[in-house]
């Protein structure tokens, strides 16, 4: 089995994210992608972020129907700070005889060393650093030269199609009252607009 995981806060989920997810499921034929919505970030401590499960409750939304997408709350259910070599040490226990990809956009690459046990991440799962559109073709020097050969050895990059979304600007939409439509799947964008989620 080859499975993707796919983590962040997902606050809230958009296109983007999804497009992420499913290029990457074909691209590396992936039998199954995991979305595991953050519990306690730390690298995001100094941002006020919406409640974990209204955060999963919309990704469950947005992927209904699609079976090959899991939305797995494990980080929310964990308690302190959510470090990804713990969930993917999590997800190696689970499945020990999976093939695991640690899917990630390939801006936050170069981040990676300053992450809890990097090398341990390496060796959990291939790391598949996705060109986001508007970006400059990530290249195996710069990847070298961004996270060391160690680590660089086992990255795959994927490039997906343009979408041009932020999380950022659609919490900043909704406070400004400009709306969602097309940006977010339409069952996200009624429940954002029921629980007044960003208002």
């Amino acid at each position: 089995m080859k499975l993707g995981i796919f983590g962040g806060t997902f606050d809230p989920v958009h296109y983007g994210h999804l497009v992420l997810a499913d290029t990457c499921r074909l691209q590396l034929s992936l039998d199954q992608v995991r979305l595991v919505p953050a519990g306690a970030p730390p690298h995001k401590t100094d941002m006020a972020i919406t409640d974990a499960h209204t955060r999963a409750d919309m990704l469950k939304l947005a992927v209904s129907g699609y079976p090959e997408f899991v939305v797995d709350r494990r980080e929310i259910r964990r308690t302190g700070k959510s470090f990804t070599v713990s969930t993917l040490t999590d997800f190696r226990n689970e499945f020990p005889d999976a093939e695991l990809f640690f899917l990630m956009g390939a801006d936050s690459l170069r981040d990676i060393p300053t992450w809890k046990e990097p090398e341990r991440i390496a060796q959990l799962a291939t790391i598949v650093a996705v060109n986001r559109p508007g970006l400059p073709e990530l290249t195996q020097p710069q990847v070298v030269k961004w996270i060391g050969e160690d680590l660089a050895n086992v990255v795959e990059t994927v490039t997906m199609p343009g979408t041009d979304v932020s999380a950022t600007d659609l919490r900043s939409r909704v406070r400004n009252g400009a709306g969602l439509r097309f940006l977010v799947p339409r069952a996200v964008e009624a429940y954002i607009d029921q629980h007044r989620v960003y208002s």
